[in-house]
């Protein structure tokens, strides 16, 4: 049952109760991260045991990457048909099946097979907590729920190389996947906690082979183009900065690979302090106009970034300092455009879930893709595709995302 927030101070039980929504909802979206952050550092022990390559190995994060954006096109339809909590249950199940597949693998194709599953189990549980952070708010309350969540997912990429490193440290490499698997489970019984928050009045009982095809119909809403474009856009320059800081900081600048880790820890921390000022402004400004400042303020710094990169103008710093503001902006975007775009079609929730998760993660293949392909030893490829990102990722939300909107305020919805 839905009720209109009240002002003041919520009562204690209210807060008890989103304070266990907020954590049940972190653990299902951290998948995103958890997945592949926590085996990173093993990727070189598990060439050698596997007998593989180490660019066979990369291919199982290509492939996991391929598999999380494809499989939420699939997720999202059943979501929004048979409800939020029996779809992530299966999702999960598949995720301790595909973790316990990789633990038992015994060569990079199977890894790389197992990966592929564990991928399509974790989406599920990410495209489907957005839907259901939908299902409970709306409007600008939405937004800064999702940006809380979002501080919270940042610290799986913070932690999660280096509890890594420290199973590695201790047991085989076997044992990461493992521990992945026992929190699958605890996952799980986490989330049947959890009511379901999508009533079968709400639900989208069309055939789901007209519920697939409807991605197209949502692809012709022009505002909903504008948010999964700023979306899908600054995760293509996400993607390029994550394959292109290793070689800009490590190689290119000498940095030691005990710094590049600080580095790299900073524009977490970044993201996750612009996360938490956005859930603070979001109610006072709207979640459009801070959206379209973040944007902003991505295009400025890429454009700073791809000049210090050409002239190497101001050597490690004049390259940091960019880029950690073109990643501490995320706070300000992505939060706000995946609620705008979930408010564009609140019945097919779980579908445009899907499909910004699918551009992302599409986009962000793409973004480290052009970086491997452009690669000439120096920083400029990387800056190069960041810039063209973050000027189409701004371009995205002026001009497709209406103006006249963004302050417009919305009523908040919360499940009873």
């Amino acid at each position: 049952m839905s009720q209109p927030a009240s002002s003041g101070r919520a009562p204690d039980g209210a807060q008890t109760h989103d304070l266990r929504i907020l954590a049940i909802l972190s653990m299902l979206m951290a998948f995103a991260s958890i997945s592949t952050d926590l085996y990173l550092p093993a990727l070189p022990t598990m060439a050698r045991s596997l007998h593989a390559s180490t660019g066979t190995m990369e291919y199982t994060i290509s492939a996991y990457l391929v598999g999380f954006s494809l499989g939420q096109l699939v997720w999202g339809p059943l979501g929004d048909r048979y409800g939020r909590r029996t779809p992530v249950s299966i999702g999960l199940v598949l995720f301790v099946l595909g973790s316990a597949g990789c633990a038992l693998a015994q060569s990079p194709a199977s890894m790389i097979a197992w990966r592929a599953v564990q991928a399509a189990g974790a989406c599920a549980s990410v495209v489907l907590a957005r839907a259901m952070v939908r299902d409970l708010y709306s409007g600008n309350k939405a937004a800064q729920m999702m940006s809380t969540l979002m501080t919270v997912m940042a610290i799986a990429p913070l932690l999660g190389p280096s509890v890594g490193g420290i199973i590695l440290h201790f047991a085989s490499w076997r044992a990461i996947f493992w521990t992945l698997v026992a929190v699958g489970l605890v996952t799980l019984a986490a989330q049947r906690t959890m009511p379901e928050t999508l009533p079968s009045g709400r639900r989208n009982h069309e055939p789901l082979s007209r519920a697939f095809a409807n991605y197209g119909r949502l692809l012709r809403n022009r505002r909903l183009l504008g948010y999964a474009g700023a979306s899908g856009f600054f995760y293509g320059a996400v993607y390029a900065y994550i394959a292109g800081t290793p070689f800009a900081f490590i190689t290119y600048h000498h940095v030691p690979p005990q710094l590049y880790g600080v580095l790299f820890g900073a524009g977490i921390l970044g993201i996750m302090v612009t996360n938490q000022v956005n859930a603070r402004l979001v109610l006072l400004y709207g979640s459009d106009r801070l959206m379209r400042w973040g944007t902003l303020a991505a295009a400025l710094s890429g454009l700073v970034l791809a000049v210090d990169a050409r002239t190497d103008w101001g050597g490690l710093i004049g390259l940091f300092i960019p880029l950690f503001t073109f990643m501490s902006v995320a706070g300000f975007i992505v939060a706000n455009s995946i609620a705008g775009a979930l408010g564009c079609a609140p019945e097919r929730a779980g579908a445009v879930s899907a499909l910004i998760g699918s551009v992302q993660y599409g986009t962000g293949i793409l973004g480290s893709a052009l970086v491997g392909v452009l690669a000439d030893g120096t920083p400029w490829p990387m800056a190069y595709v960041m810039t063209l990102m973050g000027l189409a990722c701004a371009a995205s939300a002026l001009l497709l995302v209406p103006v006249a909107r963004a302050s417009r305020p919305e009523p908040v919805r919360r499940a009873g």
